[in-house]
C-alpha cells in the first residue's frame, strides 16, 4: 500500500500516508520543498503534519544544501528510554508519590535547575548503583569550553543553557513510567536542546533568509545555507552543539529519574538496561541513491538496518520500542510519533478538562487546563501510524503509559 507519490513535485516525494490524509497546508509544504534546487528527494513519514518552513515528518536528501526549517527550532529533540527490573506487581496503587518525586528532580516548563547539575557527580552516583544509566562523565569541559564558539548573539545566554541542563520544558515534551506487555517497566522521556537550540536555530533562520540564493525562495522560511560558505560552516558548528546539547540533557534527565525510581524503591536495588536513545530533528551526512548527501530529519528517526528507536503516542495512549529494516525507499526513516492532527488552538478550542481527565484515566499526570492542547484526541491513532510503516520498522515492545509528567 506504501509508498505513495506525491503529485506535482520536481523531486521524487513519496508518501507513508495518503493524501487525502493529510491537510492541504503540509501538502502544499512538501510541493515547496521538493520545488528547492538543492533537494534529492523527500520522504514523507505517516505522521506528517503542518510545521514552520518544513512539514513535521519529513525526511529530505539535499545537495551540498540544507534548510535550517528541515531541522526545526527543537534541534536535536528526540528520545531516551531504559527498561528497569521492576514490574506491575512492586509499583503502589497510587502513584502520586513517584510523580512528585520526578517532578522535584527534574524541572518542567519555562523552569531550570537553581544551579547547574553536577553531572560527574550524578554519573559516579549512577556508576555505583545497580545497574548503571550510561551518563558521559567525560567530554563536560570540552563541551562547555566550545559556547563561546557559537553565534555571538547567544554569549548572553551561557548561564541560562547550564541551569537548563536536565530539564524537560514544554509542549510535547514528557517524562513517563510505563509498562511493557510482560509488565515490565520501562522509564520513557521526550525532549531536546531547550531554549538553547531555539535561540541558534532563529538567529540562523534569519541570516539564510537574507543570502541572494534565497531571495525567490516559493517560502522564505525554507532557505537554505550552501557548502562552502561561512554561513553553512557556522551554522553547522552550531547544529551539531546544539544536537550534543540535546543527547547530553536526555541523559541527565533520565539519570535524575532513574534517582528519583531508586529513592521511591529504595527497600531493594532497582536494576537498569542499557538506554535506547534517538535524536528526531537532526542532519546526518548519510549516502542516498549511492551519493553522499546532507539528510534532514524533522519528526523523524533514522530506521537503519538494526536501528532501535522510539515511538510515542500521547498521553494516555501507546509508545513503541521499533528496530529498523533500513528500508532505502524511505533514506532509512520512520515517524517520530503519532503525530497531531490538529492545532493546539484547536484542540483547546473542542476539548474540556473533563475530556482530557476521561481520555487519561488510568494514567498518573497532571489534568488541568494548561495540558488540554495535549489531549490523546488532539493526535493521529499510533496504531494506525505503526502498521503504515511495517515495511521500515519491526515492533520489539509496545509500551502503557501510567505515569505522565508534563510541563
Amino acid at each position: 500500500m506504501f509508498p505513495v507519490e506525491l503529485r506535482g513535485t520536481r523531486a521524487q516525494t513519496l508518501m507513508w500516508a495518503h493524501e487525502h490524509e493529510v491537510e492541504p497546508a503540509a501538502l502544499q509544504q512538501l510541493r515547496n520543498i521538493a520545488q528547492l534546487e538543492w533537494v534529492h528527494g523527500v520522504r514523507v513519514m505517516p505522521d506528517v503534519h503542518l510545521g514552520k518552513g518544513a512539514t513535521v515528518g519529513s525526511v529530505i536528501a539535499m545537495r551540498d544544501a540544507v534548510a535550517p526549517a528541515a531541522v526545526g527550532v527543537d534541534i536535536g529533540c528526540g528520545m531516551e528510554s531504559v527498561k528497569t527490573d521492576l514490574t506491575a506487581a512492586d509499583l503502589p496503587d497510587d502513584l502520586r508519590s513517584l510523580r512528585s518525586r520526578i517532578e522535584a528532580a527534574v524541572p518542567v516548563g519555562f523552569q531550570s535547575h537553581a544551579d547547574p547539575v553536577d553531572v560527574i557527580g550524578l554519573a559516579a552516583r549512577n556508576s555505583a548503583s545497580h545497574g548503571e544509566v550510561a551518563l558521559r562523565k567525560s567530554g563536560w569541559s570540552r563541551f562547555w569550553n566550545s559556547f563561546g564558539a557559537l553565534h555571538p548573539g547567544v554569549q548572553a545566554l551561557e548561564t541560562r543553557a547550564h541551569k537548563q541542563m536536565g530539564s524537560l520544558g514544554s509542549g510535547n515534551h514528557f517524562g513517563e513510567v510505563c509498562l511493557d506487555s510482560e509488565d515490565r517497566v520501562w522509564i520513557l522521556l521526550h525532549s531536546g536542546s531547550r531554549n538553547i537550540g531555539k535561540e541558534l536555530a532563529e538567529r540562523h533562520m534569519a541570516v539564510a533568509r537574507t543570502l541572494r540564493h534565497n531571495q525567490d525562495l516559493p517560502d522564505r522560511d525554507l532557505a537554505v545555507f550552501l557548502a562552502g560558505t561561512p554561513e553553512m560552516a557556522a551554522y553547522r558548528r552550531d547544529l551539531e552543539w546544539a544536537q550534543e546539547y540535546a543527547a547530553r540533557n536526555r541523559a541527565v534527565m533520565l539519570a535524575l529519574i532513574c534517582q528519583a525510581v531508586r529513592d521511591e524503591f529504595a527497600g531493594r536495588a532497582v536494576r537498569f538496561d542499557d538506554p535506547i536513545s534517538c535524536h528526531h530533528n537532526y542532519v546526518a551526512e548519510e549516502e542516498i541513491d549511492g551519493v553522499p548527501m546532507l539528510v534532514t530529519r524533522k519528526g523523524a528517526v533514522r530506521a537503519g538496518a538494526g536501528d532501535l528507536a522510539l515511538i510515542p503516542g500521547s498521553m494516555g495512549t501507546r509508545s513503541y520500542v521499533v528496530r529498523g529494516k533500513g528500508n532505502p525507499a524511505s533514506f532509512q526513516s520512520a515517524s517520530h510519533g503519532a503525530g497531531r492532527r490538529m492545532s493546539r488552538n484547536a484542540a483547546k478550542r473542542q476539548f474540556t478538562v473533563a475530556d482530557l481527565i476521561a481520555q487519561t484515566e488510568g494514567v498518573e499526570s497532571r489534568k488541568d487546563a494548561g495540558v488540554v492542547d495535549e489531549i490523546p484526541a488532539a493526535y493521529k491513532d499510533i496504531d494506525q501510524v505503526i502498521e503504515a510503516q511495517h515495511d521500515l520498522v519491526d515492533v520489539v515492545a509496545t509500551l502503557r503509559q501510567v505515569l505522565c509528567v508534563k510541563g
